[in-house]
């Protein structure tokens, strides 16, 4: 029985505290039964958790004290850095996504500041762009901005363009976007960036663990990354693709200039200045994702980022045979459909009831599936076979 919220007086026994850690437990989803279609986090790998435990004490906010695990730290950006095209970033493993796109606006924000006197700034985002984006908005008064999407969903650079203003401290690409996969044109946001001194933040959270290794492979992807010169920040997280343990997010940046424009000061601490948002910074992550990146290498990345696309393709044809209709061919790994017949939202229900765990796309409204790690070919087939039985329903 789950024991109720007030805290206990005496001690409780290992064995009634795992009962119960059991019990709330099995309320949870489980990655490995296959049924949760739309998350792009995955079962991370076992010896990313085995690392996780061994480092699950230090503190990278307090780097002094725990200069090794800082130094791994360093060797994770610097191997996220080989396959971004640059050799040295500056930057930090944070706790995702959205930390790294607010580190990357404040650093812009700042830096526009001090640099031009910018004082309310403005961010060009498309209307794709992830949420987090709002949040940078409230938490650093800044004006956002939205930009318009192409017919296949990417941003529309002249819109970009067109909405440039003397307040304008940043602009935002998408390199997999979070509802349907889509890669904006980074090089021609580049371009613009460039010719209006601004800063240029390609938020990769869910591309930048697949497309460089898939582009390995022989695939066809634009450049995003810092082979692009405007390119001055780049998010990037190791626990979606890149199959670490929840929390890993990456934030790398052209210059240590973006990281000195966000200090404070610390002074009670080993590090007596500090860029990153949060104090506090567990050192599991780091530690976990440079063990799971050593141990799978370049060739375990094109293999898992082949496989989850091989995947999507499958998906994708399957569907049309069954005559659901795509909104987009998938480029990475996400797959986003309906029925000519059924609502988004009926269609939802119906296969929430048949226990998968699905979500639903906001531009456009569709069922959106990802093909993480944790959903293989056989868990396919029987989507496939239910999603046939409710198409026969009508």
């Amino acid at each position: 029985m789950i024991s109720g919220i007030l805290m206990n007086e005496k001690p409780v026994s290992k064995d009634e505290i795992f009962k119960e850690l059991d019990e709330y437990q099995a309320m949870d989803c489980c990655y490995s039964d296959g049924r949760i279609l739309g998350s792009m986090c995955t079962e991370a790998h076992p010896i990313a958790k085995e690392a996780f435990y061994k480092f699950s004490d230090s503190n990278l906010g307090d780097p002094g004290l725990f200069k090794g695990t800082k130094l791994i730290e360093d060797e994770v950006l610097k191997m996220i850095g080989s396959f971004l095209s640059i050799e040295n970033p500056a930057g930090h493993i944070v706790t995702g996504g959205t930390e790294a796109n607010l580190m990357a606006m404040r650093a812009a924000r700042n830096i526009a500041r001090d640099k031009y006197g910018i004082e309310n700034g403005e961010i060009i985002v498309p209307k794709s762009a992830h949420f987090s984006f709002n949040k940078a908005s409230d938490m650093l008064n800044l004006k956002l901005v939205n930009a318009d999407l192409n017919e296949d969903y990417t941003v529309d650079s002249r819109s970009v363009s067109d909405l440039i203003s003397d307040n304008t401290i940043a602009i935002v690409g998408i390199a997999g976007t979070t509802e349907l996969g889509m890669i904006d044109p980074i090089d021609e946001l580049s371009d613009i960036a460039l010719e209006n001194d601004i800063h240029l933040h390609v938020d990769a959270a869910f591309g930048g663990f697949s497309i460089p290794f898939l582009k390995e492979e022989g695939y066809d992807f634009p450049d995003f990354d810092f082979s692009l010169k405007g390119v001055r920040s780049i998010t990037v997280d190791p626990h979606k693709m890149g199959l670490a343990p929840i929390p890993a997010g990456g934030i790398l940046f052209k210059d240590e200039i973006y990281l000195k424009a966000m200090n404070v000061d610390s002074p009670y601490l080993t590090v007596k200045q500090q860029s990153t948002i949060v104090g506090t910074r567990l050192g599991a992550t780091a530690a976990a994702t440079y063990a799971v990146m050593k141990h799978l290498g370049r060739e375990g990345y094109r293999n898992n980022a082949k496989e989850a696309l091989d995947n999507a393709f499958f998906l994708a044809r399957e569907l049309e045979n069954l005559g659901y209709e795509l909104v987009v061919e998938p480029k990475l790994n996400i797959v986003a459909f309906n029925h000519p017949q059924i609502k988004t939202e009926e269609l939802a229900s119906l296969l929430e009831e048949k226990d998968w765990k699905v979500s639903c796309s906001h531009c456009p409204k569709a069922i959106r599936i990802i093909l993480m790690n944790h959903i293989k070919r056989h868990h396919l087939i029987e989507l496939l076979k239910d999603l046939k039985e409710i198409s026969e329903s009508v």
